[in-house]
């Protein structure tokens, strides 16, 4: 190659030259939205001034969402596969007016086939039937096939932040929130994914053991309007009329709220945790997928241990999907266990349930983790519930994966391997990423 004339003015550099430059350019518009594009840090300190079952603890925990509770619910907890797969299928099957519903995951395989076809079908029955899957956790394993049949069936669909579009700061906010609503009567929310790995009844490393929660009364409005929140941004169209909003009367007595989070916006499941924490005076039952709690909640867990509360947390044993996020947790287990916390792997399989419960009487379960990017990153949805008979079948859940557990000590933990501790340093940096 020739070399250019001394002298050569800018706009005569070589084409490779500018290329070279517009990638690093866009490299660092990358790195810049995914490490520092993100919500407020806030580690909250508190002390146990209030009990949860005091009248104060509600509006306290809920203050960055619904202080307000909503009565008259009713709610059923399904336990993996086998469970809520053919409840969510038989209530797709059941729709009459409007179907809604949003996923991190929904794959191309068995299971996801299954909820394809019966969207599709209730699709040519007349049915509005809206589906908003997320650009990354879906977009890679879901056929351009099947979005194309669905949306030849009259399905409206879209991605959320969809990984081919110029908006570079909107890849690393991802919508983690699980969302079915029918009829805008019946909702369920929770965990789950729509793939094999969570179908089944947990029989086996390649079946997942997950949670689901079936949604009756008025807090199926409240889903109704986290579909609707993502809905418009992305599809620029609303939802109303009797057909999305009916008229609920009460469909039992449970108390409760739904707790999202939104971008650019301090997270309120934070806070809600952190309340929750510093309220307990008997029980902390925290069951977490990706657990890597932060400095303050590790303190406000110890804090609780030391008021003689019974914390404990069960986390994935030797089945676990993403290692580099338990790398990144497990720096938390050494403080934790030497304040007297418990923390328990479960065994058979991996356990991708995200919930805890409080003194029996508060309980949330849905899509969180335990983790800095629920708290500031994703999208995320939850059910946080105030009730004592709900706590009970929550506790009741705890327990029976409690007995398929075995707990992880502080000898355990200080005779680690070399190649743990190496993994821990390794992901120190990338901590909020995982």
């Amino acid at each position: 190659m020739a070399r250019k004339a001394k002298g050569a003015k800018w706009w005569q550099r070589e084409v490779l030259d500018w290329v070279a430059v517009l990638i690093a350019f866009w490299g660092i518009v990358a790195v810049f939205c995914i490490f520092f594009i993100r919500r407020q840090i806030i580690d909250y300190q508190l002390e146990h001034t209030f009990g949860v079952k005091q009248p104060e603890f509600f509006g306290s925990a809920l203050a960055l969402y619904d202080p307000v509770p909503l009565t008259g619910n009713k709610l059923e907890l399904l336990q993996d596969g086998d469970a809520y797969f053919p409840a969510m299928l038989a209530a797709i099957r059941a729709a009459r007016k409007t179907i809604n519903f949003e996923a991190y995951i929904l794959y191309s395989d068995n299971t996801g086939w299954a909820f394809r076809d019966a969207l599709i079908e209730r699709a040519r029955a007349g049915v509005e039937v809206r589906i908003l899957l997320d650009g990354l956790g879906s977009g890679w394993s879901l056929n351009n096939s099947d979005v194309r049949m669905m949306k030849e069936a009259g399905c409206r669909f879209a991605y959320y932040h969809p990984l081919l579009s110029w908006r570079i700061d909107r890849s690393n906010r991802r919508s983690h929130r699980r969302v079915l609503v029918i009829d805008g009567k019946l909702g369920f929310t929770g965990g789950v994914g729509f793939a094999e790995q969570w179908s089944g009844h947990a029989q086996d490393p390649k079946h997942w053991h997950d949670v689901q929660v079936r949604v009756e009364g008025p807090l199926v409005t409240a889903l109704q309007n986290a579909f609707e929140e993502h809905w418009i941004k992305t599809f620029d169209e609303t939802l109303s009329g009797a057909d999305q909003f009916p008229a609920l009367t009460p469909a039992g007595e449970i108390s409760g709220q739904l707790i999202a989070s939104h971008s650019f916006s301090v997270a309120p499941l934070p806070l809600t945790q952190a309340i929750a924490f510093a309220a307990a005076e008997r029980r902390i039952w925290i069951t977490n997928a990706y657990s890597a709690p932060s400095s303050g909640q590790v303190d406000l867990l110890v804090k609780a241990v030391q008021r003689h509360v019974d914390v404990r947390l069960i986390v994935p044993g030797p089945h676990n999907d993403q290692p580099l996020t338990k790398s990144a947790g497990r720096t938390a287990y050494g403080h934790m266990l030497q304040g007297g916390v418990r923390i328990f792997e479960y065994q058979p399989t991996m356990i991708h349930t995200k919930a805890m419960v409080i003194d029996g009487m508060f309980s949330v379960v849905g899509s969180s983790n335990l983790d800095p990017r629920s708290s500031q990153i994703n999208e995320e949805l939850d059910l946080a519930i105030y009730d004592a008979d709900f706590g009970r079948r929550m506790e009741a859940m705890f327990e029976n994966d409690l007995r398929h557990s075995t707990e992880y000590t502080l000898e355990q933990f200080k005779n680690r391997s070399l190649w743990e501790r190496t993994t821990e340093w390794l992901t120190a940096p990338f901590h909020s990423q995982l």
